[in-house]
């Protein structure tokens, strides 16, 4: 599969360009059946996406704020999403700030079949200034909590 396939559908081109931009490498790559999410999957640090299975283009940014957020001794080791609750939330609240800052609307990324059906619930949350995570990305020198959702930097 080739880079153009990815950037067939408009949002995931505007997503993966603004990954590419801060630093996120972003691959076309076929991703077994069973990954945690439908399309794609983190190896070594770097996104593989299914262009063609990819349903829900939003959760590209989700996965790139689990890499965001990642210790950067750990980053190129990175080969699955880690299951810590605080990166989770991290990359919840990462992933808003990323769809602020390409005017994305973050029901795009807060979407109904993810996020445990909390997806609805997640974009209310944020758009009320209700900004889970944010002491974390604060904690990592991402942001700070008066200047929140943008970013001083995108990788911790």
């Amino acid at each position: 599969m080739s880079n153009a396939a990815l950037f067939a559908d408009p949002v995931a081109a505007r997503i993966t360009a603004f990954l590419a931009e801060i630093g996120i490498p972003v691959i076309a790559s076929s991703v077994p059946e069973d990954s945690l999410l439908p399309a794609m999957t983190v190896v070594r640090g770097k996104l593989l996406v299914d262009a063609v299975r990819l349903r829900y283009p939003g959760d590209l940014l989700h996965e790139a704020g689990h890499i965001a957020v990642t210790d950067p001794a750990l980053r190129d080791t990175l080969d699955a999403i880690p299951s810590d609750a605080g990166e989770e939330i991290a990359a919840i609240c990462w992933s808003y700030a990323a769809a602020c800052a390409i005017d994305l609307d973050p029901a795009i990324v807060f979407h109904d079949d993810g996020y445990r059906g909390a997806g609805a619930w997640l974009a209310e949350s944020f758009a009320g200034g209700h900004y889970i995570g944010l002491p974390l990305l604060a904690w990592y020198g991402l942001t700070t909590t008066e200047t929140y959702p943008a970013m001083t930097r995108w990788l911790r």
